[in-house]
């Protein structure tokens, strides 16, 4: 018995066909993985409770940008780098010049306002120009220190405001309700607590990647 085997058609014709379909293959496998990725990031942030505008600093990419290629590659990256990072480690973060960091604290208010009405972050020093008020020290053997404004009350804001009552033009200061607010906490370090996990959900796509190559490969 013999057995004859031969090739029907053009054997570089079909060899190129093979290769146009594992280009566009792999070109489709990895615009998924690329759009599939940012969105689960974008998504990451939005459930940690970071909010939208910092879900919407990852970009991504795919090359070539132009045409296919067996070799291609997907970047997916945030126009926000030392954010995301900050909350993907949950690092230790100390004063830059050796002195307590200053946090905030309800009473104080979120944030300060720039003179071009941007928002920046309420510092000591910010909030006693803002208010008026003058902050005291105040030092604790077993829990964080404190800056506090004495002779003040809370506002039906929540926020810390001078003691005082105004009542057709005259201002004078109020002996009742008056009390001792804390407005920061002042701690040597703070460790972020991590919220992401940037690392993982890249793992998690490129090992999808083989899969939807061959899905979108025709047989």
């Amino acid at each position: 018995m013999r057995l004859k085997a031969a090739i029907v058609g053009r054997l570089d014709e079909a060899m190129r066909r093979e290769v146009d379909g594992g280009e566009k293959a792999v070109g489709s496998a990895l615009q998924s993985v690329a759009l599939g990725l940012k969105a689960d990031l974008r998504e990451q942030v939005r459930a940690a409770g970071l909010g939208d505008r910092l879900g919407r600093t990852w970009r991504s990419e795919t090359y070539p940008r132009r045409g296919a290629a067996l070799s291609g590659a997907a970047l997916v990256w945030s126009k926000a780098p030392k954010l995301i990072r900050a909350h993907d480690t949950g690092p230790v973060i100390r004063s830059p010049n050796g002195f307590w960091l200053a946090i905030p604290l309800p009473a104080a208010g979120k944030s300060g306002l720039t003179a071009s009405g941007g928002k920046q972050r309420i510092t000591p020093g910010a909030w006693e120009r803002r208010t008026g008020l003058k902050l005291r020290f105040v030092y604790r053997r077993n829990g964080p220190s404190l800056l506090v404004v004495d002779n003040a009350r809370i506002g039906r804001s929540g926020l810390a405001a001078a003691n005082v009552s105004r009542r057709k033009g005259i201002v004078s200061t109020r002996l009742a309700g008056r009390q001792t607010v804390p407005i920061f906490l002042l701690v040597p370090q703070v460790r972020l607590r991590k919220r992401l996990d940037v690392e993982g959900a890249g793992r998690a796509w490129a090992a999808r990647v083989p899969g939807l190559i061959s899905e979108a490969w025709p047989q």
